[in-house]
């Protein structure tokens, strides 16, 4: 009796661990990292992380390389650049350098595609109009006199780059002297341009999407400087409302927190919710916020005090405000990009004795400042996504090739990544037991080629050469579609990957899109543990109460 009542108990404490060792534990899973969620508005839900840029005069192929590959490293997605109106049309309808003797394009074609390589995207900054486009070149920083030819600037270039660029913005800093010339600063004027801009570059490519200029950070009143929230409300009673898809806007901090209040009469970081205050006033709240320029001024504490128009910070600060301003414009729920003034600037652009070089992330012998390493940790947090409904452009998702971001309020967030070209590729990386899909269907829709963490997945068909396949076509339009494509995961790290698949039928142009992606984290897995660890306990307790009560006996 005695050895049947070992073996039963040797058995069950046997089964019991087995079942432990082979059920995952959800609690040794590294936690999910903290996202920001119903991130609901077009364009938030991205990556946060981009940056000003001088590569337009830098001369050199690999110091370009280095640039954008330590961008990339920092986990920066995208590139502020000056497409300049002047370096580009030098005469009216005229593209080429006599004296080099080649295309005006060919410099600004090579830096779309040297960012395409390292997986950043462009933000094209059309501003600086040549000589021939102004009567008075007193300021070569006015705009030009027939806001037409600016028009005609900007198709070129959308018309141009479509495809490969799709984030425009239209002039800069328009309230301030000498961004308008020597006048008075109106914007009505600028909201005129605004519209002839959007116009043109709709044209030119109906997924181009537009960013107002950027206003300068001042308390002005007129005539030449004028305060951004003032110079604002000016371009809504212009009508400007229905010229641009996105509010670009400069947020330094100066030598205050990203904490500190708004505030009409001071000048830092909160600021920006000025002006989102004027957006809200004007029926505009569904349009997102991207920061043009950003930071806090690290020079040293020798500078006078009227060296330093932005004030200073140390670079300790710096660095830390840096992230905090981030996470804290993330917590709004209507910013989306933050492009910090500046990555790196080309030889002497900017001399160690002006206080504006001490706004850079990496030096000209490309040693990494703090800022850099403090971005690059936070950067780390984006890389995986957590439960809940992630946008198709997170910074949890990778994406390589021609895939463009289209603005559609019937999708999830108001936007969709579509791409017509076989082998475009998204990557998504998360935490989590379970992923869906969410996808349009439509009489254009093609095929995406699916696998979850370098396997097929069971729940798809698969095509002729065994990858799992997911038909995107409809008869009609079909909005938010669900598919499941894993459950039951062990809960932690997961990569999914789509990919674009050769249509199956004779469509014109068949298009893969997606629209967002749903994790779960399955509470069944944990319950499960849960019972088999507690199962296991009673067992080893009885086990030994009996080996005990076996040896006095």
């Amino acid at each position: 009796m005695v050895i049947v009542v070992r073996l039963l108990l040797f058995f069950s404490c046997a089964f019991s661990l087995a079942a432990l060792a082979i059920v995952p534990n959800p609690l040794a899973a590294s936690p999910a990292p903290e996202r920001i969620a119903a991130l609901s508005l077009p364009l938030v839900d991205v990556n946060p992380l981009g940056a000003n840029f001088f590569l337009d005069r830098e001369v050199e192929l690999w110091k370009k390389e280095m640039t954008l590959g330590m961008a990339r490293e920092a986990g920066i997605g995208w590139a502020k650049l000056l497409f300049s109106w002047e370096g580009i049309e030098p005469r009216k309808g005229y593209f080429r350098d006599d004296r080099l003797r080649r295309s005006t394009w060919e410099k600004y074609d090579d830096l779309v595609r040297l960012a395409r390589k390292y997986g950043i995207r462009v933000i094209a900054r059309l501003d600086r109009a040549p000589n021939w486009s102004r009567s008075n070149n007193t300021y070569p920083t006015a705009p030009p006199d027939n806001l037409q030819d600016y028009g005609d600037f900007v198709h070129a270039v959308v018309s141009r780059y479509k495809g490969k660029v799709q984030h425009y913005q239209i002039w800069n800093e328009p309230n301030i002297f000498p961004e308008w010339g020597d006048r008075p600063v109106d914007p009505a004027g600028y909201a005129a341009m605004l519209r002839i801009a959007y116009q043109r570059a709709k044209e030119a490519d109906p997924d181009a999407i537009v960013l107002s200029a950027p206003l300068a950070q001042t308390l002005e009143t007129g005539p030449r400087n004028l305060n951004e929230v003032e110079y604002l409300e000016g371009i809504y009673r212009a009508g400007g409302r229905e010229h641009f898809d996105l509010l670009l806007a400069n947020a330094y901090g100066f030598d205050r927190p990203p904490s500190d209040p708004p505030d009409p009469q001071v000048l830092n970081f909160a600021r920006l919710r000025l002006l989102r205050d004027v957006m809200e006033r004007h029926g505009d709240g569904g349009k997102a916020v991207w920061i043009n320029e950003y930071g806090w001024n690290a020079s040293p504490p020798d500078f006078p005090l009227d060296k330093l128009p932005w004030r200073r910070v140390t670079e300790e600060e710096q660095a830390r405000y840096t992230v905090e301003g981030i996470r804290l414009a993330r917590s709004w729920g209507w910013v989306g990009v933050v492009n910090v003034w500046y990555f790196r600037q080309v030889g002497d652009l900017l001399p160690m004795d002006r206080s504006d070089y001490y706004f850079r992330l990496v030096d000209v012998d490309f040693v990494p400042r703090l800022p850099y390493f403090a971005l690059q940790q936070f950067a780390d947090t984006l890389r995986v996504s957590g439960p809940g409904l992630v946008e198709e452009a997170n910074p949890a998702v990778d994406w390589e090739g021609d895939w463009a971001l289209r603005l559609n309020r019937r999708a999830s967030g108001g936007t969709v990544l579509s791409s017509s070209t076989v082998g475009d590729r998204l990557r998504l990386t998360f935490q989590g037991t379970g992923v869906t899909l969410v996808h349009p269907r439509s009489p254009q829709g093609g095929r995406l080629w699916a696998a979850l963490d370098g396997h097929v997945i069971p729940t798809l068909p698969q095509d002729e050469s065994g990858r799992s396949v997911l038909d995107l076509f409809a008869p009609g339009e079909e909005w938010e579609v669900r598919t499941p494509l894993a459950s039951g995961l062990q809960p932690g790290r997961h990569t999914l990957e789509l990919a674009v698949a050769p249509s199956s039928r004779p469509l014109a142009e068949p298009t893969a899109t997606v629209d967002a992606f749903e994790i779960f984290w399955e509470r069944q897995a944990i319950v499960q543990f849960v019972f088999f660890s507690l199962l296991a306990l009673v067992s080893a307790a009885l086990l030994a109460s009996t080996f005990l009560m076996l040896r006095w006996r």
